[in-house]
């Protein structure tokens, strides 16, 4: 038998405060990284804060999981791969999305 609002207390269970904090953690490092990147790349890129997050966010992960590839995803101290792998992807992200982005047609 199912009880009424089992989905609903699941769902709560799921994103927890640690799961809350990871996901806001994602979003500010997102942001750092894709402001970082910005910065990085010469010229103005017409796009967003939110879409700077987002391919922040993506950066992240692609970065983590090239680190992970060349088996520099955990080291002692301060991971300098891994972040640079992480910024890495995060500025080749904008320059290839940020044309594309300012390129389309407004109605």
């Amino acid at each position: 038998m199912v009880q009424k609002g089992s989905t609903a207390d699941r769902r709560r269970a799921a994103l927890s405060g640690a799961d809350m904090w990871s996901i806001i953690s994602a979003l500010i490092e997102g942001l750092i990284l894709g402001g970082i990147a910005r910065l990085v790349i010469p010229g103005k890129q017409d796009i967003p804060i939110w879409l700077t997050m987002v391919l922040g966010m993506v950066g992240a992960l692609l970065g983590n999981l090239v680190a992970h590839l060349f088996g520099v995803a955990d080291t002692r101290g301060f991971d300098w791969w891994r972040h640079a792998f992480q910024l890495g992807a995060a500025v080749l992200l904008i320059v290839v999305i940020a044309p594309v982005w300012s390129s389309r047609k407004r109605v």
